[in-house]
């Protein structure tokens, strides 16, 4: 199966599944081999921990959370939303960018980014009568994210938060919650609870969409992302190609546009580029003209629906001279780059944002290293930021 067949939210009572056990895996997932040394002792950066703990990562919330996202499904379900509205910030946004195409392909729903000044700032908030009202944050600490939330629930719509942090404020103001399971998070830059929140958000769309046949993607979504880890390692090699670069373009569609937003804010908090995303259609209405002999673009371009015209758009990069990196599971897509990311077959479209950020986190993390910079503590970030 390619994109997540389209449909409307089933009103009728869910299917009565029982979630399975997901496969545990077998290879052991490896990431950056390089290590730094702190008080004489070696070891690996919290960031390329993190990376590395993914697998186990989503195999712990498909595991604590497989069977209780029936109960929110449900719930939603009585109420009948008309529209998906979401908040959230940095990171997190990028997981709603994906709920916002995946919820309406699975769900058949409206889904709005949210505009949280408008509620904290300007003190006009929209009316959210007949809406679920989902907040996503990893430490469900951001004022505005939370106002948003408390504000949907005074209005009486249904509410939802996705959080690390089941005892934060987001979750004390949600009528419902959907922990993440990530687990302490300390490197700055967001990495293990991001694949998290994408995570859960497939568990929702499959739960409201009452489809029982999707669950077995969403089993094997530990055992891809081990596999990609080591997969990644045959282009990391090559990283060191892009010490000096300064600027790049990120560039998805579809699903994955998520992907080129947030492998662009990890090479933004990272290594201080000027990574700028695009949509591959946006791409064309002007951003091209930037491109010259040499001008980094990474591509996102796993087989699927968009596919075709990711290729269409890589051919033209490779005619205008650009140095391409391509995250692909497609052989022909990968020929064309100069530094080749190699995904595992078999992953289904509306699941490859799980699977193929993971060669971008690692692809930053690579580049902080041989740029010189601290993996765990960027310049001028703290791990909770707080935004009204």
């Amino acid at each position: 199966m390619g994109a997540l067949p389209a449909g409307r939210m089933s009103l009728l009572p869910s299917v009565n599944y029982t979630f399975p056990s997901p496969r545990r895996c077998t290879k052991r997932p490896i990431v950056l081999q390089s290590r730094h040394h702190t008080s004489g002792e070696e070891h690996v950066s919290y960031l390329e921990a993190e990376i590395a703990e993914q697998p186990v990562v989503l195999e712990r919330l498909l595991r604590e959370e497989g069977r209780k996202v029936h109960d929110i499904a449900g719930a939603i379900r009585k109420r009948e939303p008309r529209f998906v509205y979401v908040a959230a910030r940095g990171t997190s946004d990028h997981a709603g960018t994906y709920g916002k195409y995946l919820l309406a392909s699975a769900c058949g729903l409206p889904v709005a980014l949210a505009t949280p000044s408008l509620f904290t700032i300007y003190r006009r908030p929209p009316s959210l009568q007949g809406a679920l009202v989902l907040g996503i944050s990893q430490s469900g600490h951001s004022p505005d994210i939370v106002e948003v939330i408390a504000e949907g629930r005074r209005q009486g719509a249904i509410t939802l938060g996705i959080t690390n942090n089941p005892d934060s404020p987001l979750a004390a103001a949600a009528e419902c919650v959907l922990p993440v399971h990530a687990g302490a998070e300390h490197a700055v830059a967001a990495t293990k609870t991001y694949t998290a929140q994408l995570t859960a958000l497939a568990l929702l769309a499959v739960a409201m969409a009452g489809d029982s046949a999707l669950w077995a993607d969403l089993e094997r979504l530990p055992e891809h992302i081990a596999r990609t880890l080591e997969l990644s390692q045959e282009a990391l090699w090559r990283v060191e190609r892009y010490r000096y670069m300064e600027r790049c373009v990120l560039i998805g569609r579809g699903y994955n546009y998520a992907t080129a937003l947030e492998v662009a804010l990890k090479l933004k908090e990272l290594t201080y580029v000027v990574a700028e995303p695009y949509s591959s259609a946006d791409f064309r209405h002007g951003p091209i003209a930037i491109i010259e002999q040499g001008f980094p673009a990474i591509l996102v371009a796993p087989h699927g629906a968009v596919y075709d015209d990711l290729m269409g758009l890589a051919m033209d990069l490779r005619a205008r001279e650009a140095e391409v990196v391509m995250i692909s599971d497609m052989e022909e897509a990968l020929a064309l780059a100069q530094t080749p990311f190699r995904l595992p077959p078999g992953v289904p479209e509306w699941l490859s944002p799980i699977v193929a950020v993971v060669p971008g986190q690692l692809f930053a993390a690579a580049l902080t290293k041989a740029k010189g910079y601290d993996l765990d503590q960027p310049r001028g970030l703290r791990k909770v930021t707080r935004t009204t």
